[in-house]
C-alpha cells in the first residue's frame, strides 16, 4: 500500500510518543514521520483537527491527502484502498468514507451523512446526531481524502473552536459540508468500524471473531441465483420506443448462476452452450452452423465487467476478494424468451449478494434493469430493449410505461408489478429451429428515429392497447384480454410486415387462428404465446403444433409473492 503514497505520517500524543518512535524503528517506518503533538492528558489534547493540521502545518505539506483513524478497527482488510483513490480523483471535491450502520449500532454513536444517490455528494452531515434527526443509517468514519485546496480551511476552523470536542473531525466536516456548502463526495466501504477506544480486549476479541464467523459462514458456501425467462403478453415490441407493455415471468424455463469464492476469479464455461471439445471436425461445424460461436460465458464475463465498473463510478468499493463463476440454463435459444438477459440477471444478482450490494440504497431495481440492458446493448451490441430487464429484476406480472418524459425524467420508467391471483391459461409455442424466425425489428426503428408517421402512430397505439389490457387484467375480463392480444399481433404485423415476421412464426400464429386462440409474439421471434379460453380446443391445438413440429407447453406463471425457494436456497 505505501507505493500509492509518497508519505505516511503518525500523529501521537506525547504520552505515547516513545511507544511509536521505538515501533517505527523496528518496521522501517521513517522515525521523523511520527509526530508528537505534545499532549499528555485528556484535557490538554489538542483534538484531531489540530493534530491533523500541526502535521501540515509542521511538515509544510500542499498535496491531497488521506486521513485515517489510528484507533479504527475495520471488520474486512480485503477491500482495494486503490478503488478510494480512484474514485477521489474522479470527483471535484474532498471525499468522506462512510458505511451502512450494523443493526443494533446507534445513529448517535457515529457520524452520520445523508448521500444523493445520483452525484455521490453528500448533502449533509451530522456528528452523532439525536435518534430521529435523521432518517439515514450511513455512518462517517474518520476515513477522508482532502484536496490541498481544502488543507486552508482547516486553520479557518480551528479559530472558530475553543475546545478539543469542538476540534474533533466530524465538526470540521459537519461545518465544511451544512455551513461552507463545500462539495465532498462519499464513497460506500463494505465493512464496518469499530474504535479501540470505545471497547475492552474482551470487546475486541468477540467483535473480531463475530466477523471472522460470518466470513467463515459464507465463505465456501455457493451463492445460487435464478432468473425466470418471461413472456410479453402486450405492447411489445413499444418498450425501446417509448411505449408500455405487460410482461410475466414464467417458471417453466431460468438461467441459474453459482458463485463460490475461491484463490483466483474464474470463469466456467457451459459443457453445452460454450463446447471446447468436440467427437470431430465435421461436429464442429454442424454445431458452430446450428448455434453459432456466442455462448453464454461472455454474458458472465461482461457482467463481471460492468459491475465492477458501476461500483467504481457509484462510490461502492468493493472487497478485494475473489470467485467462480458457472452458469446453467434451460431456455431455448433464439425463440425470444430473453435467454440472454436472464443469464446476465443472474450473474449481477450472484454478484450483488457476494459484495453485499444492496438493492435499496446501492442499486435499486429500476436501475438493475437498466445495468442489464446496458450489459447486452454496450458491452456486447446487441439490440434490446428494457421490457425484458424489467420483468427479469421485479419478478411476476409487471406493467411498464416507458414515456420518454419519464425517461428523460429519471433514466427508467414507471414499473408497477401487477396481481397474480386466479389468471386464465396462457400457452406457448416455440419452433424446434428458429433459423427462419425472420429479421423481427426490420428497419423500424429507423423509421421511428425519422418521425415516420404510421410507426408512431403503431407504438402510441401498442401504449393504448397495453392500458386497456391492464384494465382487463384487473377485471379479470379474459375475452376482452384475447381480443387485445390479436389486436397487438395485427398492430405489429402491419408495422413489420410479413417477409419480417418470417414464416415460421406465420405458421405459428395461423395455427392458432384456426383453433379460435389468441395469440401473438412474446418476444423478438421464433416463438408465439396465446390464450385459448375453451379446454378442448386447447389439447387439440396442442396436437397440430406438435404435428408441425413445434415444440408446445402449458405456461406456469412466476408469481414471487408465493415463492417458496429462495434463490440462496436453490441447488447449484
Amino acid at each position: 500500500m505505501r507505493q500509492l503514497f509518497s508519505e505516511v505520517y503518525l500523529v501521537t500524543n506525547a504520552d505515547k510518543y516513545k511507544h511509536y518512535e521505538r515501533w517505527a524503528t523496528a518496521n522501517g517506518f521513517p522515525a521523523e514521520n511520527v509526530v508528537n503533538d505534545g499532549s499528555t492528558t485528556p484535557e490538554d489534547c489538542l483534538g484531531a483537527v489540530a493534530d491533523l493540521e500541526l502535521v501540515i502545518r509542521s511538515r509544510r505539506l500542499q498535496d491531497d491527502i488521506m486521513v485515517i483513524a489510528g484507533d479504527m478497527l475495520c471488520s474486512d482488510q480485503n477491500f482495494d484502498i486503490a478503488q478510494v483513490l480512484r474514485f477521489f480523483r474522479s470527483k471535484p471535491g474532498d471525499l468522506a468514507i462512510y458505511y451502512v450502520l450494523e443493526e443494533g449500532e446507534r445513529s448517535c454513536s457515529r457520524g452520520i451523512v445523508e448521500v444523493c444517490p445520483d452525484t455521490h455528494r453528500i448533502t449533509r452531515f451530522l456528528e452523532k446526531p439525536e435518534e430521529g434527526l435523521t432518517a439515514s443509517r450511513l455512518a462517517s468514519v474518520v476515513f477522508y481524502c482532502l484536496r490541498r485546496v481544502t488543507l486552508p480551511r482547516l486553520s479557518q476552523f480551528l479559530a472558530l473552536q475553543s475546545s478539543a470536542w469542538d476540534r474533533a473531525l466530524g465538526r470540521f466536516w459537519e461545518w465544511l459540508i451544512n455551513d461552507e456548502k463545500v462539495p465532498v463526495f462519499g464513497m460506500k466501504l463494505p465493512t464496518g468500524f469499530q474504535l479501540i477506544g470505545q471497547v475492552g480486549l474482551s470487546d475486541y476479541i468477540q467483535w473480531l471473531s463475530r466477523y471472522a464467523a460470518k466470513q467463515e459462514g459464507t465463505s465456501g458456501k455457493p451463492i445460487t441465483c435464478r432468473t425466470y425467462a418471461r413472456v410479453g403478453l402486450m405492447g411489445n415490441p413499444s418498450d425501446g420506443f417509448h411505449g408500455k407493455t405487460i410482461a410475466m415471468s414464467i417458471s417453466n424455463f431460468w438461467a441459474e448462476v453459482s458463485m463460490t469464492e475461491t484463490q483466483t476469479l474464474v470463469l466456467l464455461p457451459h459443457p453445452l452452450n460454450d463446447p471446447t471439445e468436440f467427437g470431430s471436425l465435421q461436429d464442429l461445424h454442424s454445431i458452430s452452423q446450428k448455434e453459432g460461436y456466442l455462448g453464454g460465458l461472455r454474458l458472465l464475463q461482461a457482467t463481471c465487467k460492468k459491475f465492477y465498473q458501476f461500483c467504481s463510478e457509484k462510490g461502492i468499493a468493493l472487497s478485494k476478494k475473489n470467485f467462480t463463476l458457472k452458469y446453467d440454463t434451460n431456455i431455448p435459444r433464439q425463440v425470444g424468451l430473453a435467454g440472454s438477459s436472464a443469464i446476465v440477471s443472474a450473474t449481477l444478482k450472484c454478484l450483488m449478494k457476494f459484495y453485499n450490494i444492496t438493492d435499496h440504497q446501492d442499486m435499486p431495481r429500476a436501475v438493475q434493469a437498466s445495468f442489464i440492458l446496458n450489459v447486452e446493448t454496450e458491452e456486447l451490441f446487441i439490440t434490446a430493449g428494457l421490457q425484458d430487464r424489467v420483468v427479469q429484476v421485479y419478478e411476476g406480472l409487471v406493467y411498464m410505461d416507458f414515456s420518454k418524459d419519464l425517461m428523460d425524467e429519471k433514466g427508467y420508467g414507471e414499473y408497477i408489478p401487477m396481481d397474480m391471483t386466479d389468471l386464465p391459461q396462457f400457452w406457448l409455442a416455440y419452433l424446434c429451429d428458429p433459423s427462419d424466425s425472420g429479421r423481427i425489428h426490420s428497419n423500424v426503428r429507423q423509421r421511428w428515429l425519422n418521425g415516420d408517421t404510421a410507426v408512431v402512430q403503431a407504438m402510441n397505439s401498442f401504449a393504448e392497447l397495453t392500458d386497456q389490457a391492464r384494465s382487463a387484467f384487473k377485471c379479470k375480463d379474459w375475452s376482452r384480454l384475447a381480443q387485445l392480444m390479436d389486436q397487438n399481433f395485427e398492430l405489429r404485423r402491419s408495422v413489420y410486415t410479413d417477409e419480417s415476421l418470417g414464416p415460421g412464426n406465420l405458421k405459428m400464429v395461423q395455427i392458432a387462428i384456426q383453433f379460435g386462440s389468441a395469440v401473438k409474439l412474446p418476444g423478438s421471434g421464433g416463438a408465439v404465446v396465446g390464450l385459448c379460453l375453451d379446454s378442448d380446443r386447447l389439447m387439440a391445438m396442442k396436437q397440430a403444433f406438435q404435428e408441425a413440429g413445434c415444440v408446445f407447453c402449458i405456461i406456469v406463471p412466476y408469481d414471487p409473492s408465493s415463492a417458496s425457494v429462495q434463490d440462496s436456497d436453490l441447488a447449484p
